[in-house]
């Protein structure tokens, strides 16, 4: 199956939505099509990106907000431009685990930083390139952090009403960008999220 251009869509949601377990799915279910995908994650997408990673869910140390803020924005600056944007030029599927939405979440709605200078920093740091759709797996934060069990990351370890800032962003961010940005109800079965989230990328793909 091959497409006339790139395709970018990336998945979001507080964590134990289940983003990448369907992320997973959908992208077995292009190739099985016959698409040409990449899959890929942000922290962590590219080999400096790793290194970011580690530091950013597992340095054990008190980090500034605007230093964590900095290092998102430093991996997907690395991101976009080694990995992301080839991919697109080679029109493949890019499915992305995680992108600028994550930033306005968690940085902004949660930690509460100016949502304005993040849509700048966020265009800095991607060279204005944008999801053709984002999916946003919405799940009460309660269910959210039972799923995470005990070993958890040093954002998942964040309180109860952290992770319910992060859910209010991501709901208001989809009312703000409504042909973008779609809202799956992720309390469901992961059957039954499946068939919504491929019939979203079904209408954005025209399969």
């Amino acid at each position: 199956m091959e497409f006339k251009k790139g395709y970018f869509i990336t998945f979001e949601g507080a964590d134990g939505c289940g983003k990448t377990t369907q992320i997973k799915l959908l992208n077995k279910y292009l190739i099985d099509i016959g698409a040409k995908t990449l899959l890929t994650l942000e922290p962590g997408g590219s080999d400096l990106g790793k290194s970011l990673r580690e530091i950013l869910l597992h340095y054990d140390k008190p980090v500034a907000d605007r230093a964590e803020t900095f290092l998102y924005l430093a991996d997907r600056a690395q991101h976009v431009n080694n990995i992301i944007k080839p991919a697109l030029d080679d029109k493949k599927i890019v499915l992305c685990d995680r992108y600028v939405d994550s930033t306005l979440a968690y940085q902004g709605y949660a930690r509460g930083g100016s949502i304005e200078e993040l849509n700048t920093l966020n265009n800095i740091a991607t060279g204005g390139l944008k999801s053709d759709l984002t999916i946003v797996f919405d799940i009460e934060s309660e269910i959210a952090q039972k799923r995470l069990g005990t070993t958890k990351d040093r954002l998942e370890k964040e309180g109860l009403e952290f992770h319910k800032k992060i859910r209010t962003g991501y709901l208001e961010l989809a009312k703000l960008e409504q042909k973008r940005i779609k809202v799956i109800n992720a309390n469901r079965s992961i059957e039954e999220i499946f068939s919504d989230v491929k019939k979203i990328v079904g209408e954005l793909l025209n399969i």
